[in-house]
C-alpha cells in the first residue's frame, strides 16, 4: 500500500489525492463525504458555500469568492463530483486509494475525469486569495452530482433553480480532455445525444418455416440504413485532416432484443442506437431521416427516443469575443498551443450553454494519453500541478473581463 502522504509531496498533490479515495462512484457516490470535503475547502479558504438539493440526495455544492463589482455577471467554474464504476481485476492498482507510483503517475478512478480539476479550482483560488487578489468579477464554483449518469438530477435540474439564476453566470468552464500532445485541447460545443430504439413488428410462426414479412427482415433493414450512414460519417471524417470526431456525426448499435425460443420466430425485435449528431446538423431533418428508414423497412416499423438533445449551443471562439480573447490571450501569453475543439460526447455544459451561458470545456491536461472511464486512470503529478499554474493565470483574466454592454 502506498503511504498516504509521501514526505515533500507538494500539498496540492496530497489533496488531490485525498479528493479521489472518496468514492463518489456510481450508482451509489457518497455525495455526502464529498459536500463534507468541500465545506471543509471553503472553510479554509474563506469562501462561502451554499448547499442545493436538487433532488433527493442529490446536492450542488456552490463556493463562491464576491467580487468587487456585484454589477458584473460572474464566472462559473464547473466540475462534477461523481464517477464511473470500475473494474477492480483490470487495474494495477486499487482504483480509490490513490496510489502514487515512483514516477509521480496517480492512479485513480477520476484522476481525469475530472477530480483533478475540481482539485486544481480550488488550489488556484487559494493561491489567488494567499496573494491578496482581488477582481471585479465573482467567481463561483460549482460542484455538481450524477453528470455521469446524464446530469438529469444535476445540472439538468441546477440551471432551472432560483438559486443558479442568483449567480448571474456570465461565462463558464467546464470538464475537457487529455491531450496525448505537448498541445491543450479546449471544447467550445458538444454533439447532441440521441438515444433512439427502433421497434420492429412482423408475422411470427414456426422457426422451421419461410415467413414473409418477419420483425427481423425489416428490423435489418433498418440497421442496414443506419449503419450504412454510421460508413459514410466515419469515412467522411478519416478522408479529411481537418475534421476532428466532433464535427462528424457517430453512431453505433448497442443493443439487439427479441425472441422467445429457438424455434419460434418473433412478432417484436428492436434495436438500439447511441446517435451523436454533430452541432451544425439540421435536426429537424435528421429526425425526418430516421423516419424515412423506418418506413423504407416496411409497415410496423417504429421509433422512439430514450435521450434527446436538441438545444446545441456554439460558444464563440473569434478573437472579437471577450470571454475568448480573455482565455485565449492567457494561453497565447503561457505559450500553450490550443486545439479547438467540439466535444465528442456530452457533459454538463450542454445545460449551461442552452440557458445561455457560453461554456468552454477545458482539462489541462497535455502530454497525457486518454484515459477517462478507463483501466489504470492515471495523471502525473507534475501535469496536474501544471494545471494549477494555467488555471492561477487564466482566472484573473477571465474574472477581470471588462463590462459588457449587456451589463453596462
Amino acid at each position: 500500500m502506498a503511504s498516504k502522504r509521501r514526505e515533500g509531496e507538494h500539498p496540492s498533490v496530497t489533496l488531490f489525492r485525498q479528493y479521489l479515495r472518496i468514492r463518489t462512484v456510481q450508482p451509489e457516490p457518497d455525495y455526502g463525504a464529498a459536500v463534507a470535503f468541500l465545506e471543509e475547502r471553503a472553510c479554509q479558504l474563506g469562501l462561502g458555500c451554499q448547499k442545493v438539493e436538487v433532488a433527493a440526495g442529490r446536492v450542488v455544492t456552490v463556493l463562491t469568492w464576491p467580487g468587487t463589482n456585484p454589477r458584473l455577471s460572474s464566472l462559473l467554474l464547473n466540475s462534477h463530483t461523481d464517477v464511473v464504476p470500475v473494474f477492480k481485476e483490470h487495474w494495477s492498482h486499487d482504483p480509490f486509494e490513490a496510489f502514487k507510483d515512483a514516477d509521480g503517475y496517480i492512479y485513480g478512478r477520476g484522476a481525469q475525469d475530472m477530480k483533478c480539476v475540481s482539485i486544481q479550482y480550488l488550489e488556484a483560488v487559494r493561491r489567488l486569495k494567499a496573494e491578496g487578489h482581488h477582481f471585479p468579477r465573482t467567481i463561483h464554483m460549482t460542484f455538481v452530482p450524477d453528470e455521469e449518469i446524464g446530469g438529469h438530477q444535476g445540472m439538468e435540474l441546477f440551471v432551472k433553480r432560483p438559486e443558479f439564476q442568483t449567480l448571474r453566470a456570465g461565462f463558464a468552464l467546464d470538464e475537457g480532455l487529455a491531450n496525448p500532445t505537448d498541445a491543450f485541447t479546449v471544447f467550445y460545443s458538444e454533439r447532441s445525444p440521441w438515444w433512439v430504439q427502433v421497434t420492429s413488428t412482423g408475422k411470427p410462426g414456426h422457426g422451421s418455416r419461410f415467413i414473409e414479412d418477419t420483425a427481423a427482415e425489416k428490423l435489418h433493414k433498418v440497421v442496414s440504413s443506419i449503419l450504412a450512414f454510421r460508413e459514410k460519417e466515419r469515412q467522411r471524417l478519416q478522408s479529411d485532416p481537418q475534421l476532428k470526431q466532433g464535427a462528424v456525426t457517430s453512431v453505433n448499435l448497442t443493443k439487439l432484443e427479441g425472441g422467445v425460443a429457438y424455434n419460434v420466430v418473433p412478432a417484436t425485435m428492436s434495436a438500439s442506437f447511441d446517435f451523436r449528431v454533430a452541432p451544425d446538423v439540421d435536426l429537424k431533418a435528421f429526425e425526418e431521416q430516421l423516419q424515412g428508414w423506418c418506413q423504407a423497412a416496411g409497415e410496423g416499423v417504429t421509433f422512439e427516443f430514450a435521450q434527446k438533445w436538441t438545444e446545441p449551443r456554439v460558444t464563440s471562439t473569434d478573437d472579437s469575443d471577450p470571454w475568448w480573447a480573455a482565455f485565449s490571450g492567457v494561453c497565447k501569453d503561457m505559450n500553450l498551443t490550443l486545439e479547438p475543439e467540439i466535444f465528442p460526447a456530452a457533459t454538463d455544459s450542454r445545460y449551461l450553454r442552452a440557458v445561455g451561458v457560453p461554456a468552454l470545456g477545458f482539462s489541462p491536461m497535455n502530454h497525457t494519453p486518454v484515459l477517462l472511464h478507463d483501466h489504470d486512470e492515471r495523471l502525473h503529478e507534475a501535469v496536474f500541478l501544471h494545471g494549477i499554474d494555467i488555471y492561477t493565470q487564466l482566472l484573473p483574466a477571465l474574472a477581470s473581463v471588462p463590462t459588457l454592454p449587456s451589463e453596462s
